[in-house]
């Protein structure tokens, strides 16, 4: 654990996903799973099935970033280009991957051999690594930095699970939450004096309309237990003090 900040993007790729086809269900799974290993999710972008598209977001995000993760495009069919984008992006040829051959020839066995399309899903840019994939055989590719993966969540979340532990970090997030029956326009002042006062935290504030009534969640952040609980105690006190009632762990 150190004190630098890890950050890391994710770029998810397809063209269903633009058209409103398919609903996104990765970057929440992702950001949930990079914290826990101690790294930021700081930007996401969506970027249709297209090679300069791609090639021209995997570039830019990877230098701006410790970490990129891809997801969709890696399947077995003619518009699953993902592969062929980021190797071109970063002038490499794309080559089949003698393990992830195998890996396809042992799953297909038993289910109709492996034939052009399924072969598909063997290529890599030449010199990445495979991320394992317990779900459906087909392998995720690591190229340095950049964690290619498959767009179905499951799957997705299977080559996660692999690559638990296996990235260098720093200390995750914790958070606390804190709710009340206020429009977070009255209390705003509160939350810039309290954020201001404890600098190793952040606080979010999140309205809601329930009940017929408005409210708002205030969540703390920080890499720091100790601070989060210093702040979430002066936080309490600050709106206890202004008249308002809170609820510790929100609402």
């Amino acid at each position: 654990m150190t004190d630098r900040i890890w950050t890391a993007a994710l770029a998810i790729i397809g063209d269903e996903i633009l058209s409103g086809r398919t609903q996104d269900k990765n970057v929440a799974q992702i950001a949930t799973w990079l914290n826990v290993q101690g790294i930021r999710l700081k930007e996401v972008r969506i970027v249709a099935d297209d090679m300069a598209a791609i090639g021209a977001a995997v570039r830019q995000l990877n230098a701006n970033h410790d970490y990129l993760f891809t997801t969709g495009g890696i399947g077995p069919t003619h518009d699953d280009i993902t592969v062929d984008a980021i190797a071109a992006a970063f002038g490499l040829p794309v080559v089949v991957h003698p393990e992830a051959r195998a890996i396809l020839e042992a799953y297909y066995e038993t289910r109709g051999g492996l034939n052009d399309a399924r072969l598909r899903m063997a290529r890599v840019p030449h010199g990445a690594d495979l991320i394992p994939n317990r779900t459906s055989g087909a392998p995720g590719i690591r190229l340095g930095s950049i964690f290619i993966m498959a767009g179905v969540p499951a799957i997705a979340a299977a080559m996660l699970e692999t690559l638990t532990g296996e990235l260098e970090g720093g200390a995750p997030l914790v958070s606390h939450s804190i709710g009340g029956w206020v429009a977070e326009s009255e209390v705003a002042p509160i939350l810039e004096a309290v954020e201001k006062a404890h600098q190793a935290c952040q606080i979010g504030s999140y309205p809601f309309f329930r009940e017929g009534r408005t409210g708002a969640n205030f969540v703390i952040r920080s890499a720091d237990p100790a601070a989060l609980a210093t702040c979430a105690q002066a936080l309490i006190a600050a709106l206890t003090d202004a008249g308002f009632a809170v609820t510790d762990g929100g609402i």
